[in-house]
């Protein structure tokens, strides 16, 4: 079966969502909200893989850094997840769109039949014009906060997974970094970012470099290993800056921003 021309998946880190005291940074969720509508208005089908319900958490219940215990962990997802749909909800509902939460655990891509009924939710969902906000469902799902062998890793594998799943044209995980360098930029002042990549191999490998940022836990890596992951669908996987969404108008269009990982 063939992909939807029309649908798009969105990722969204923790690093876009939160700003560097690690509070919500509204400015990015209205942003973001707003682009998000108008592409829908422009005829496509979104669906927003979001992260930041630990570090939302964390703040919401003012502890001084991310925890470190699983069942502190796993208080913060809870507490974060009701955060951030609010936030969502709110700003959505300012462009008059209405919104739906889902939130997966590995076993639901796992299982024939929870996947079948997985698909036919987003479909429903697609075709009533509502946005699905997409979570790991980090208060009961252990192993994908603290597994070295995640499954989804920081949402940036699950977001993949989704746009497989959806049989989506397009993914695009907005980071905190412009796209793939040719060498790590805060390193290196004269690195260049790379455009387009037409296959993902041990050398685009060698320029992923380490962790993310120090409010996400993924990194470049996390993000080359989802749009193997897409590509390897045909699915168009771009990797662009967060904290500017309107690139998602070039995007669309056909334009160029930030690294483009053809589908193949």
């Amino acid at each position: 079966m063939g992909l939807y021309q029309n649908r798009i998946v969105v990722k969204v880190g923790t690093s876009t969502l939160t700003n560097e005291m690690g509070k919500s940074d509204l400015r990015s969720f209205d942003r973001l909200a707003c682009v998000l509508s108008d592409i829908q208005n422009m005829g496509y089908e979104v669906i927003l893989v979001s992260s930041g319900a630990i570090a939302v958490g964390t703040n919401k219940l003012n502890m001084k850094q991310r925890p470190s215990s699983m069942r502190m962990k796993q208080a913060a997802a809870a507490v974060g997840q009701c955060s951030i749909m609010f936030l969502y909800d709110k700003f959505f509902n300012d462009y008059d769109k209405t919104i739906a939460q889902i939130l997966l655990n590995a076993e639901d891509m796992e299982q024939e039949e929870k996947k079948e009924n997985l698909i036919n939710t987003f479909n429903a969902l697609l075709e009533m014009g509502i946005i699905p906000i997409v979570n790991e469902n980090d208060s009961v799902s252990y192993t994908e906060i603290e597994s070295e062998d995640r499954l989804f890793g920081d949402n940036d594998m699950l977001s993949a997974v989704v746009a497989v799943l959806c049989r989506a044209k397009r993914l695009v995980i907005l980071s905190d970094i412009n796209g793939l360098y040719d060498a790590d930029p805060r390193l290196h002042p004269n690195a260049a970012l790379i455009s387009r990549i037409e296959k993902i191999d041990e050398t685009v490998y060698a320029l992923a470099g380490g962790a993310g940022s120090r409010r996400g836990t993924g990194g470049m890596k996390t993000k080359l290993r989802a749009a193997s992951l897409a590509t390897a669908q045909g699915i168009d996987t771009i990797i662009t800056n967060g904290k500017a969404p309107e690139a998602l108008y070039e995007i669309v269009n056909g334009g160029s921003a930030g690294t483009l990982f053809a589908g193949n």
